[in-house]
C-alpha cells in the first residue's frame, strides 16, 4: 500500500503546565519537551507505523531544527525524497500548551511550510494521498488535482477550498468545528465524510447520510496532540485496506485514544499491533 502524504513538517515545542492560560494570563510550572511534529509528517509517520508504504512531500528549513523535525521518520523508514531544504526559511515551529486532562491550545509559525510550491510537486502523484491545509491552498490543490488514486482530504485547520477539492476527495475528514465551517459543501461531493468529535466518537457520511458511526475506547488521556492525525491515517489506511465503513471507524478511533496516552503528537503515533490490542480489549 503506497501512500504520498503532501503536507506540513514542524518542531513542537510542548509546556505540559498545570492548567491552560486564559487571554492575558501567564501560566508558571511547566515543563517543556521538544518533538517531531506537523501535521503532514505525523500522519505519514502514523500511517506508516500502521503498515503502509508512505512518502512525504514538504519543506524544512536549512537549521538545526530540521534535523529534530525529520528524526523518528527518518528512523522509521519514511521516504523523505520529497522533502526539500529552504535555505530562507526557517523549519516551523508549533508553540503547544497541554494540561493535565490533555486538552491543547496551538499556535504554529509556518516557517518553510509556506514555502511549498505546486512546483515542487510530480506531474502525477500515484497510489493514495493525504492532505491537509497547513501549506499553501493552490499546493493543497494541486496535489488533488494531479492525484490518479484514493485522495483523503484532512481539512484542517479550515481554510476555503475550491468546490473542484470537495467533489475530487473520496474522503473528507473534519472535527466538529471544521464540519460547521464548511457547512453541508462537504457533503456535495459523492465521497464519504468523516466528522470526528473527540472522545464522544467518530460519525462517516455519504451525501450527507450517515454510514456509520464509532466511539473510541475509554483511555487516560496525556496528551491529545497528534491524535486527530493518528486517526487520519489509520481511517485511511483502514479504507485502502477494504474495511467496511464500520469498522473502519473503530479502527481510527482506536488509533486516535492511543495516540492520546502518551505525550507527542508524533511519539505517542501507535503501532498496528497497539491499535489491535486495545480493540482487544
Amino acid at each position: 500500500m503506497r501512500i504520498t502524504v503532501v503536507g506540513s513538517i514542524n518542531l513542537d515545542l510542548v509546556a505540559i503546565a498545570p492548567q491552560l492560560p486564559a487571554a492575558g494570563e501567564t501560566v508558571t510550572g511547566a515543563t517543556l519537551a521538544r518533538h517531531p511534529g506537523g501535521k503532514g509528517a505525523n500522519q505519514a509517520l502514523a500511517a506508516e507505523k500502521l503498515g503502509a508504504e508512505v512518502c512525504l512531500i514538504g519543506r524544512v528549513g536549512d537549521d538545526a531544527m530540521a534535523g529534530e523535525a525529520l528524526a523518528l521518520m527518518e528512523d522509521l523508514g519514511v521516504d523523505l525524497a520529497g522533502v526539500e531544504v529552504d535555505v530562507a526559511a526557517p523549519t516551523g515551529v508549533a508553540l503547544i500548551a497541554v494540561d493535565p486532562s490533555g486538552e491543547n491550545q496551538i499556535v504554529v509559525a509556518a516557517g518553510a511550510n509556506h514555502m511549498v510550491t505546486p512546483e515542487q510537486l510530480p506531474q502525477r502523484i500515484e497510489g493514495a494521498l493525504i492532505v491537509q491545509l497547513e501549506l499553501p491552498i493552490e499546493t493543497v490543490e494541486a496535489a488533488v488535482g494531479r492525484a490518479t488514486g484514493f485522495v483523503c482530504a484532512n481539512l484542517a485547520p479550515s481554510a476555503p477550498v475550491s468546490e473542484r477539492l470537495l467533489r475530487r476527495a473520496d474522503l473528507i475528514v473534519v472535527n466538529e468545528t471544521e464540519a460547521a465551517f464548511y457547512g453541508d459543501g462537504l457533503h456535495r461531493g459523492g465521497g464519504r465524510v468523516v466528522v470526528t468529535k473527540g472522545a464522544k466518537g467518530a460519525a462517516m457520511y455519504q451525501r450527507g447520510v450517515e454510514m456509520a458511526w464509532a466511539t473510541p475506547p475509554s483511555v487516560e488521556a496525556v496528551d491529545a496532540t497528534g491524535a486527530g492525525d493518528a486517526f487520519v491515517a489509520a481511517i485511511t489506511v483502514a479504507l485502502l485496506e477494504g474495511m467496511d465503513p464500520a469498522e473502519a471507524l473503530t479502527f481510527a478511533c482506536a488509533a486516535g485514544a492511543f495516540a492520546a496516552t502518551r505525550p507527542g503528537a508524533q511519539p505517542s503515533a501507535p503501532e498496528r499491533d497497539q491499535v489491535e490490542g486495545l480493540l482487544a480489549g
